[in-house]
């Protein structure tokens, strides 16, 4: 079963995956999709406000932020990595609760990524954007390290995360009964 959409003005098939016996959603991932990451950045970065840094959770929002920092000019982004590195000195954490991982995760920040975002404006950005719950994680990540949150933009708001006055997305993404149906 597939859910065919458009996103920044192309078509792709996104995979219904069932998350239990009575929810599933369309499964949509840039990791690959070169044409459809560049358009979605392109897209986004029309609509963002002005900002010192763009960061992202691992992993699905790397290829997005990586691109919209391309386009902008940007030298660097942050990312809020799932597991500390031995080269990570400093190190902030935060949990998480995604709709898309089965337990319970952390987010780290490096403390070198933390101290440039101080007093800076960061721009929140990732792939689909649900439940909020990586969302609210990179929001304690940057309220910890001292930056203000100027922005948060995905490209995809699914189920309750299409009614936030807060977020600026592409497109909204559906949720599915197990029969692959759209759900009112």
């Amino acid at each position: 079963m597939f859910y065919r959409m458009t996103v920044a003005g192309l078509e792709r098939d996104l995979p219904i995956c069932p998350l239990n016996d009575k929810l599933s959603i369309a499964g949509f991932v840039i990791f690959g999709d070169q044409e459809l990451t560049v358009a979605c950045a392109r897209e986004l970065l029309a609509k963002a406000p002005a900002y010192d840094y763009i960061i992202t959770a691992e992993a699905k929002g790397i290829p997005l932020a990586h691109e919209m920092a391309r386009q902008a000019g940007d030298a660097k982004y942050i990312l809020a990595r799932k597991g500390p590195k031995l080269y990570m000195r400093d190190i902030f954490s935060v949990t998480v609760h995604s709709i898309t991982t089965a337990k319970e995760q952390k987010l780290y920040l490096d403390g070198a990524d933390a101290a440039l975002m101080k007093g800076k404006r960061i721009l929140i950005v990732d792939d689909v954007i649900s439940t909020g719950e990586s969302l609210k994680a990179l929001e304690a990540l940057v309220e910890k390290a001292g930056g203000t949150i100027c922005g948060r933009m995905a490209i995809l708001a699914e189920g309750e995360a299409q009614e936030r006055p807060d977020l600026v997305y592409l497109e909204k993404l559906p949720l599915f009964h197990p029969d692959g149906t759209v759900m009112d």
